[in-house]
Parts: C-alpha cells; structure tokens; sequence
C-alpha cells in the first residue's frame, strides 16, 4: 500500500503546543493493528517519542510483534481526559528490530509512568526478564489533532450544521463556528 504522505501538514500538526503536550504527557499510546488471525486489536503502550516517530518495545515473541511483521500498518492515538478532549491520531507503518538487552528507548518511554518508589526494583529486574527485546518504530505518514477549539471531527460539525441554535448549547464554540459557516 503507497501512502501519499504531506511531511509538511505532519510537522505542522505535530509542533502545535497540544500535540507537543499530548506527546509529552503521561498518557500512555493506544495502537492499533490487525492480529494474524485477521481481528482488530487495540493495546495501549508506554512510547518514547524521538522526535520523527513513534518508538515502543515489546517482547520479541509477542503476538503484536508477529501481526506487525505480517502487516506493519497502524494507528495510534493519544488522548486527554478532561474536557474539552483534545486527541492527536496519527497512522503509519511500524518497523520492527529485534536487538539484545533491554534498549534504552524502552527505559524511556516507561519512566514518564513508573512512579519513581518503583523505579529501581523495576529496572533492576529487566534484564532477568528480557535478553531481547523489539524495538517498534513508527514515522508517521499521517495525523490530525483535534482539540474542539481550533477543529473538530467532521461528523460533529456536519450535525452542529444541521441543528436548530437551541439545541447547540452543549457544543463547544469551535463546532458552533464550524457549523455557522
């Protein structure tokens, strides 16, 4: 599958300030991909952003692992939880490397969740658990932010369009606006 990929409208969406606090948050990723046996998966993981792409690990003989060999394309969101919601989603192809060790991204990307009493003992065990891990890369080919003050989805805007001033009280300005329009 060739992806028609805007480098431009991607670094745009990803250096406004939501995404860069999406991303720096402690929020973990949800990526989702296709299992081997054809059935949609979600999972959510802890991620490292390096600045071009999305990088996570996983254990080599993981089920993801083996379903993103056979088909590498994905999606990921990360989102907040108050309101308004802001969501950054982003798609592309992940790339797998099996490497020795724990790998440092993967300290990384779990320390902005380990609360740091845990740290140590947690660290401190990983390399009885994992002689190899797989480093998971995602450059993505596509994304979109919506935080309901700047844009919206699509579907909100079209039946804002469509309903009465009164009953638009509940939508966020940014949809109200839209939907003037």
């Amino acid at each position: 599958m060739t992806v028609a990929i805007d480098t431009d409208q991607i670094t745009d969406v990803l250096s406004r300030p939501y995404a860069q606090e999406l991303i720096a948050s402690r929020i973990p990723a949800r990526v989702a991909y296709t299992a081997l046996d054809g059935t949609p998966r979600v999972v959510p993981v802890n991620y490292h952003w390096n600045g071009s792409a999305v990088v996570m690990c996983s254990a080599p003989k993981s089920a993801k692992v083996a379903a993103l060999r056979a088909n590498p394309r994905v999606a990921i969101t990360i989102d907040s939880e108050p309101m308004p919601p802001r969501m950054l989603l982003l798609r592309g192809s992940a790339s797998v490397e099996i490497v020795d060790g724990v790998p440092d991204v993967f300290l990384k990307a779990a320390r902005r969740r380990t609360p740091d009493e845990y740290w140590d003992a947690w660290v401190g065990g990983l390399p009885a658990l994992y002689s190899q891990m797989a480093v998971i890369t995602v450059t993505p080919d596509w994304v979109k932010l919506i935080d309901f003050e700047n844009n919206a989805p699509k579907a909100e805007e079209d039946l804002a369009r469509e309903a009465a001033p009164e009953q638009m009280s509940w939508v966020t300005p940014i949809v109200r606006r839209q939907a003037q329009q």
